[in-house]
């Protein structure tokens, strides 16, 4: 879309926040009329308000389901659910909703400009990293790049910034993926599928049809996981441009289209010239940091997408090689009386804990808190002969302690019922007094931490800290 486009077009952006306060003046630069909805009618809401009503933007608190006269478009913001009422009254008076990603998308080349393609990623867990890994990839190859959308720059930022691109590597989310019914992506992958966001989503089979839409009009790749064939039934049910191709990744031998590991090494029988007899080799499995299964996995879905935009196996090796995962990712901490410490706070749900599990024996096991709906007897089931003890906290503990005793009712459990500052201090300590020399102590809670914390980097912290406290106890 023009400039011209919006200039006097009546629309409603839905929610204050990091996304829908952007989105608001970016739309009220380009000339549109804009009323921000917002359900809440605090403090900190008022002073947003303030601001924006400073640069002529009216909004309306603690009135975010009334649909505003006149409006031609609304642009939510991820969090607003999808059975909102002014949704409803939106689907009634024929108004399409945007999230900020159709309205990135649709912006791009709004100046002229050609717009780079883009890279996109999502699935339940290992999103983050994956877009971090192909930036680094795509950096390597010398191409102008960034991590964008739900990680790092926004991309509206990245849209309109005077800085041009090549290509952008682009998180997205089930919310973002809902509200971007027009995105085409040049190539894109779908790591992984579990059950996750249900309350937001309603059900399994909507979460997953709103991941499945990152695969529409793709142009060169669809890259679906080859050990979870929920992804690659997406990609059969995607309509995706004429001469778009199906490849896989797997930790083990891949076949044709594929990309995997031999003897250690990460290659490609995809983008070779015969895939029935080549395999490229593109990096060693000790290039990736940290090697665990589900990381290499991420490194090779990475790959795949690289190297569908063109880039030299070199490139993957360098990009690999260079990353460096953020903190509160399988961590490694420390190490204290021979048991090592590992930090995977982002481990906020089953699937993301059953990774971090599947990579380390012995354990001790700290988890707890959010469930946000899950239930724990596959996962406690299948780690139940890794595990050395348990230490539980948070608000929905008990719903581990219950899968534990059914599944591992052998297995030491300590169950924590404080929920103040020191509990992870508390929990450290339990953990190293279960623990052996040669064993890990892993936090990898399979729940969310907003019981206890105000997001999972700050738990990860209190671990982090918790641990240091103990080594300097030790020393």
């Amino acid at each position: 879309m023009s400039n011209q486009d919006w200039q006097g077009k009546h629309v409603t952006v839905a929610g204050l926040g990091v996304s829908g306060i952007p989105a608001a003046r970016v739309l009220n630069g380009l000339g549109a009329v804009v009323t921000v909805v917002n359900d809440g009618d605090d403090e900190r809401s008022r002073a947003q308000a303030a601001e924006l009503e400073a640069q002529g933007i009216t909004v309306r608190l603690g009135d975010g389901a009334t649909l505003p006269e006149s409006t031609e478009l609304i642009v939510t913001t991820p969090g607003w659910k999808p059975d909102k009422p002014l949704f409803a009254a939106a689907a009634e008076a024929g108004v399409p909703v945007w999230g900020d990603v159709e309205l990135a998308w649709r912006l791009r080349g709004h100046d002229g400009r050609e717009p780079a393609p883009w890279l996109a990623v999502t699935g339940t867990n290992g999103k983050t990293t994956t877009v971090r890994m192909l930036a680094s990839i795509l950096e390597a190859a010398g191409l102008r790049t960034a991590a964008v959308g739900n990680i790092g720059v926004s991309l509206l930022d990245a849209v309109l910034g005077d800085e041009t691109y090549d290509v952008l590597a682009v998180e997205l989310s089930s919310y973002q993926l809902h509200w971007a019914p027009s995105l085409r992506a040049h190539s894109a992958v779908v790591l992984n599928l579990a059950p996750d966001h249900l309350d937001w989503h309603g059900s399994m089979e909507a979460y997953v049809a709103d991941k499945g839409r990152i695969y529409e009009g793709n142009r060169i790749a669809c890259v679906y996981n080859a050990a979870d064939k929920a992804t690659e039934d997406l990609v059969r049910q995607a309509d995706v441009e004429e001469g778009c191709r199906a490849i896989g990744f797997t930790v083990g031998t891949p076949g044709p289209s594929q990309l995997g590991v031999v003897d250690g090494i990460l290659v490609d029988r995809a983008f070779v010239t015969n895939r029935q007899k080549q395999a490229q080799e593109l990096a060693e499995v000790g290039d990736v940091n940290p090697p665990a299964p589900h990381n290499i996995a991420n490194a090779l879905a990475a790959a795949a997408l690289a190297r569908a935009f063109g880039v030299e196996p070199r490139a993957v090796r360098d990009g690999l090689r260079a990353f460096r995962p953020d903190a509160h990712r399988i961590e490694h901490v420390a190490e204290v009386a021979e048991v090592a410490y590992i930090d995977d706070s982002k481990a906020t749900n089953t699937h993301a804990a059953e990774a971090s599990l599947a990579a380390y024996d012995p354990i001790v096991w700290i988890a707890g808190g959010l469930a946000k709906g899950a239930t724990f007897d596959e996962l406690v089931s299948g780690a139940a002969k890794r595990l050395r003890g348990v230490v539980l906290m948070g608000r929905d503990r008990a719903l581990i302690r219950e899968a534990l005793t059914r599944h591992a009712p052998e297995v030491p459990v300590v169950d924590l019922e404080r929920t103040d500052t020191g509990a992870m201090s508390e929990a450290v300590r339990e953990a190293a007094r279960l623990a052996r020399p040669g064993d890990t102590v892993l936090m990898a809670p399979a729940c969310a931490s907003m019981d206890m914390f105000a997001n999972y980097n700050k738990r990860g912290e209190a671990f982090a800290d918790a641990v240091r406290a103990l080594a300097d106890e030790s020393a």
